[in-house]
């Protein structure tokens, strides 16, 4: 009985000898771990390895290419491919939509000081006709329209329209195209990659909300040509931000109250708010009033004309274009062999009938290199396609 219980007990001090030693080694093995770990959180991180292989369909990528305009061409393609671009219309008048006829009337009011008393107020010239339903103001000024427009549609809903409460609800319109205008800015800088920018430029840029030109939204074109721009300058190895800061900028002076070309006038406001002399030169030479003498102004020059002139961007009147088209007619009925000649396609082809007793058919090609010549001076810029037409009919009756 002693013996078994001395057995027993020099089993379990055996026991506990191997767990005191199997404890001692997993602390070791704790401490050099942990050791191990700080020293590879101390330990810089190894260089990324990076390797980059050519696009096979843009071998300009690593100088491959002798011809440098189409090295010139990959790289516009490439960046407009890569922006979203949208087809803009915005109209120069405001067009507000009534209940019934009646309101025009109360607008109007008893011998007219309604309608004297809301454009003494809004100097917006609202125009009441024969139009169902609706009324149209005009303004130069599209802020000034936008705050009229809101303060009419609020007159309506409210129903008493009088002086006082036409003042009234246009100081409530105006703070509220204040603040519109102050969050455009902010969200046009966040689009176009400049969400630091200053807030003075941003609500300025915000102003140009209810701008347009030739029916493109001024600050949507100028979000659109900073893209442009900066995807250009990354491909061009240029100051990417400097680059997208001065295209973004570069209609700025057309929500400015000074007289003058909006180009120089947003280059005296860039000056002012002590932006970089790049910068500021480049806004003022974007339709080159100013010398040319950077590569960013060269950028947004191009970057401007891409966004202003891609299909959608703007619209033309409708004088204009037949305008437009009559010269093109013109030009070529110029040319001596010419018997008639039709601009069709918008402008994009003339097909021109020749004389045959007077072109013969080996003339041709001379002529149409003349009257492509000829043409190009009154075409809006873009392909423009001359076609020939030779035709002889003989016609007997038996």
């Amino acid at each position: 009985m002693i013996t078994g219980i001395v057995m027993l007990a020099i089993g379990l001090a055996a026991g506990l000898g191997i767990a005191f030693s199997i404890r001692q080694q997993l602390q070791k093995r704790i401490a050099s771990l942990q050791s191990e770990l700080e020293q590879a959180q101390n330990r810089p991180a190894p260089e990324p390895v990076i390797i980059r292989e050519p696009h096979p369909e843009r071998p300009w990528r690593d100088g491959r290419t002798d011809d440098p305009e189409q090295d010139a061409q990959a790289i516009v393609l490439g960046a407009i491919e890569r922006i979203h671009l949208r087809t803009l219309s915005e109209a120069t008048t405001a067009v507000v939509q009534l209940p019934s006829e009646d309101v025009k009337g109360r607008i109007i009011g008893r011998d007219g000081r309604n309608i004297r008393a809301f454009e003494q107020i809004t100097g917006v010239d609202l125009i009441v006709d024969d139009a169902p339903k609706s009324v149209l103001l005009s303004t130069f000024d599209p802020v000034r329209r936008e705050t009229a427009r809101l303060t009419l549609i609020n007159l309506i809903a409210d129903g008493r329209i009088h002086p006082a409460r036409i003042e009234e609800l246009h100081q409530e319109a105006g703070k509220a195209i204040e603040s519109t205008l102050k969050q455009a800015g902010e969200d046009a800088a966040v689009a176009a990659g400049l969400p630091s920018l200053q807030k003075s430029i941003k609500h300025q840029m915000g102003r140009l909300k209810f701008r347009s030109s030739y029916g493109q939204n001024v600050l949507e074109h100028s979000i659109e040509t900073a893209k442009i721009a900066a995807l250009l300058a990354h491909e061009l190895g240029f100051d990417v931000e400097k680059v997208r800061l001065a295209a973004f900028l570069h209609d700025v002076g057309k929500g400015l109250s000074e007289e003058g070309p909006h180009a120089l006038t947003g280059m005296a406001f860039a000056q002012k708010q002590g932006l970089p002399l790049e910068v500021c030169d480049a806004i003022g030479a974007h339709h080159r009033e100013i010398p040319v003498t950077t590569p960013t102004a060269q950028l947004v020059i191009v970057a401007d004309s891409l966004s202003a002139s891609r299909p959608g961007a703007r619209r033309e009147s409708l004088e204009a274009f037949q305008q437009r088209l009559s010269d093109l007619e013109a030009a070529a009925n110029s040319i001596e062999g010419v018997e008639s000649c039709y601009a069709i396609q918008a402008g994009r082809e003339i097909r021109v009938i020749v004389k045959p007793d007077l072109i013969a058919d080996d003339q041709m090609p001379a002529l149409a290199q003349e009257i492509a010549a000829k043409v190009r001076e009154a075409s809006a810029g873009g392909e423009l396609k001359v076609t020939l037409i030779r035709e002889t009919r003989v016609q007997e009756t038996v």
